[in-house]
Parts: structure tokens; C-alpha cells; sequence
């Protein structure tokens, strides 16, 4: 283990530490950034009064909205999200600006120790050691993406090898030259580089490949995607949880279990239910974090719109105490759908399409208005493999099937020819809503 005293420590130990560092990070919010003195003020909390989990709940959360809201107008670059001198900035990244205007972020260089540290713990857990070599297939730009884990291998004396100005061509035949044992990358990249590297002649159970770190996308806990991803390059695929505002608050490890150990030693973690109640172990809730060690631009129990199963720790066998989410993140509040009154995620069908044989690796999802009746319909187009031995509408048959058993939905099926899709390079978009009103 990366720090053995807390992964180890026993939970009421643990949540006493917690709530010790949430209070002072909270003062140092208070008396830093003017945009939690503000938020602190109008809401009445005493930065001093947090003495149980229980007084955590009464501060605000805050959202993204409000970052954002903090950055605009002829302000400072970060505008009051900065808590320390600009002088002591020493790394700018910004959210990937998905669900609107991205949010500029201020680290300091202990910021950047401080993410490094978080990541040192997700990739020793998952068996990073100073003898592999690292490969990165991602274009480093203001995005965060692997920047921390970069730093993190170097921390742990893994050599890095950067393959940012790459095709993909070129990066599976550097990761092949080079005897590469490890890489990061999005599950639907790891997917891709497998592709291409059987196109350039390479089998990726051939390299030297042992191990993959996903991040990005829900998919290396989606059993069916991991399964795939595994088989693809013969390697043990890991799990990653962060976001550019909180750092790396989940990761999973090589127990058995599938899903997040949450990273308690360097966040506060919540799961709480609608009335913002922390939920019990076997229910989903919505995490909130609060990084409990960050300078320039601290952020207090931040919504991630993430949605997490909580699961008793013991549910893995490593040894750690830190509470865990069975699955990984299940989807975010905004990828979830209401279709006919029942609640689609598109992991769900992520897991099934990956889990069908002779189904390939792309599919695309569409939630549209039946042309004919007064009801939604889902239309999934799915790629056959290259070599498929059964007719496209055996194919929809048996995805249809396992489809129905999964969301409780009767979708329709398109089988298109292999590569008929277009792939992506970093996250993917594969979910389509045309409805004029989500339910």
C-alpha cells in the first residue's frame, strides 16, 4: 500500500481524521477564498464548529454552477475561487467544458505534490512499480487528463514514455517497440488502440501490455467492457474516479471486487441520498467530495453528479478500510433517462453490447419519440464482428434479449458491418436523446 497507516486504520479512527481535516480546510476556504467566505457568511457557518460528520452536513454544497458563475464578469482569471497569491499558481488546467463553460483551475506546486500523491495511491494499488514502463497515449493540453498521473509514475520511479503527438498507428507500434507494461488511457481508447494495433499487424496479447488504468468513462468497472478490454490486450484492467475539480477520489485495486475503493486519506467522500442524508451500504447515492489538502483553489463538498452503489468494505479482499462502490460510478445525473416511466443508464447497456458475442467493440444509442404511438423507443446500432458466424438478425435477437433482461426495455436493434461507426479518440458520446421533452 502506498500510505499502509491510513489504508489500513480503523473506520471510526478514519472519520475522525476526516473530520478534523475537514474543518481546517474548511477555515483555510474561509479565510482564503473570497468566494467561500461569501458562500460561508450568507449560510451561517462557523468554520470553527465542525466537530462530527454530522456538523459537515449543515455546510453547503457547492456545484459547478457556481464555479462557473465565479469565473465570469471582468474578474481575475479564476475570479474568488482562488485562495492564495496568483504568484504561487504554478499549473493551469480546465475541465473538458462538456456540459458547458469549463472552469479555469489554479494549482499551486503543492497542489501538484498533492495530486501526484493521490495518484501514486491509485496506480501502486493497482501494482504500478518502478520496473514498468508507462506509456501515454494522450495529447497533453489544458485539459488534466493523465498530466498527474504522469507526475504520479515518475514519484514512484516508473519510466514514462509520452505519446502525445502520436497517431494511434504509431502509438500501438511504440508500445510494441518499446516493450511498454503499462499504459492509461480511456476504456473506448483501450479499445480502439487494440483495434488499430491488429490492423498494423500487431496482436496486443502479444506486447508486453500487463496492465491498463482507465479513467474518463464508467466502462473498466462494467464487468462486460472490462471483460473485453482484458481479453483484447491479455491484460488486468483498472478503474479510475476524478475530475479535474477534486482529483483522484476512487480507484480500484487487485483484489477481486469490482469497483472503487474511495480514497479517504486525501478526501472526504460522501454518498448521500436525495434529502442529502448519507445513504447505507446496498444504495445508490450522489457523491460529494471535499479535497481535504488543496491551496489555490480548494472546492467544499463539491457535487460531482455521480452516482455510486455503497458497499461494505470487506465486499474486497485487499485488506483496505476505505469505505468502497461496488461497480464504479453507475452514470452521472445527466446520463441517466427516464424512458417510459423506467430509468435507463446507459452503463447498463454499455455492459450488455459488450457481453454479446459477435457484437464489436462500437455501438450507438438512440432515445427517440416512436413515429406511431404515444411512447418513447431506444434504438441501439451495433457493429458486427469481422467474424461472425451468425446472420445480423440473430445477432439483434440475442441483443434484444439480453437488452430487455438488463433495462427492462424492448429496444430495437440496428446491426450495421464492422467499422461502420465512427470511433473516438478520448471520451465517448455514444447516447443520442432527439425526445423535444426528457421525462
Amino acid at each position: 500500500m502506498w500510505n499502509p497507516l491510513v489504508e489500513r486504520m480503523a473506520p471510526d479512527e478514519l472519520r475522525e481524521l476526516q473530520v478534523r481535516r475537514f474543518g481546517r480546510q474548511l477555515a483555510y476556504a474561509y479565510e482564503n477564498s473570497p468566494f467561500y467566505r461569501r458562500k460561508l457568511d450568507d449560510a451561517g457557518i462557523d468554520p470553527d464548529g465542525i466537530e462530527r460528520l454530522a456538523d459537515v452536513r449543515r455546510v453547503p454544497t457547492t456545484d459547478k454552477a457556481e464555479l462557473r458563475d465565479a469565473q465570469t464578469g471582468d474578474l481575475f482569471l479564476y475570479g474568488d475561487l482562488l485562495a492564495t497569491d496568483p504568484g504561487d499558481v504554478t499549473e493551469y488546467h480546465q475541465t473538458s467544458g462538456t456540459t458547458g463553460q469549463p472552469v479555469r483551475q489554479a494549482d499551486s506546486w503543492r497542489d501538484w505534490e498533492w495530486w501526484g500523491d493521490c495518484w501514486a495511491t491509485v496506480l501502486w494499488a493497482q501494482g504500478f512499480r518502478p520496473d514498468d514502463r508507462v506509456f501515454f497515449p494522450f495529447s497533453y493540453n489544458v485539459f488534466v487528463a493523465f498530466w498527474a498521473a504522469h507526475y504520479a509514475c515518475e514519484r514512484i520511479g516508473a519510466e514514462v514514455v509520452p505519446g502525445g503527438n502520436l497517431s494511434s498507428a504509431q502509438r500501438v507500434v511504440k508500445i510494441d517497440d518499446l516493450d511498454v507494461t503499462a499504459f492509461a488511457s480511456t476504456p473506448t481508447y483501450a479499445l480502439r488502440l487494440a483495434e488499430v494495433a491488429r490492423e498494423e499487424g500487431i496482436d496486443p496479447t502479444d506486447t508486453a501490455v500487463s496492465r491498463i488504468v482507465c479513467a474518463g468513462e464508467p466502462g473498466a468497472s462494467v464487468p462486460g467492457t472490462k471483460a473485453r478490454i482484458e481479453s483484447e490486450w491479455g491484460a488486468d484492467v483498472y478503474d479510475h474516479a476524478g475530475a479535474t475539480e477534486t482529483g483522484a477520489w476512487g480507484f480500484s485495486c487487485t483484489g477481486e471486487a469490482v469497483g472503487l475503493h474511495m480514497n479517504e486519506a486525501q478526501f472526504l467522500v460522501e454518498v448521500l441520498d436525495e434529502a442529502g442524508e448519507p445513504v447505507s451500504p446496498g444504495e445508490i447515492g450522489e457523491v460529494v467530495v471535499t479535497p481535504l489538502d488543496r491551496a489555490a483553489q480548494p472546492y467544499i463538498r463539491f457535487r460531482l453528479r455521480d452516482r455510486v452503489e455503497l458497499a461494505d468494505p470487506e465486499v474486497c479482499d485487499c485488506g483496505r478500510t476505505y469505505r468502497f462502490a461496488v461497480g464504479g460510478v453507475l452514470g452521472r445525473d445527466d446520463d441517466l433517462r427516464k424512458v417510459n416511466g423506467v430509468l435507463l443508464a446507459p452503463t447498463a447497456i454499455e455492459d450488455t453490447v459488450r457481453a454479446v458475442e459477435y457484437v464489436a467493440d462500437e455501438f450507438r444509442v438512440v432515445i427517440e419519440a416512436h413515429p406511431a404511438k404515444d411512447i418513447d423507443q431506444v434504438r441501439v446500432i451495433a457493429e458486427r464482428t469481422p467474424d461472425a458466424a451468425r446472420d445480423d438478425r440473430a445477432i439483434a435477437t440475442a441483443l434484444r434479449a439480453e437488452l430487455k433482461g438488463a433495462t427492462n426495455l424492448s429496444c430495437r436493434i440496428e446491426v450495421v458491418p464492422y467499422e461502420a461507426l465512427d470511433r473516438f479518440e478520448l471520451k465517448a458520446d455514444r447516447v443520442t436523446d432527439t425526445r423535444d421533452r426528457h421525462e
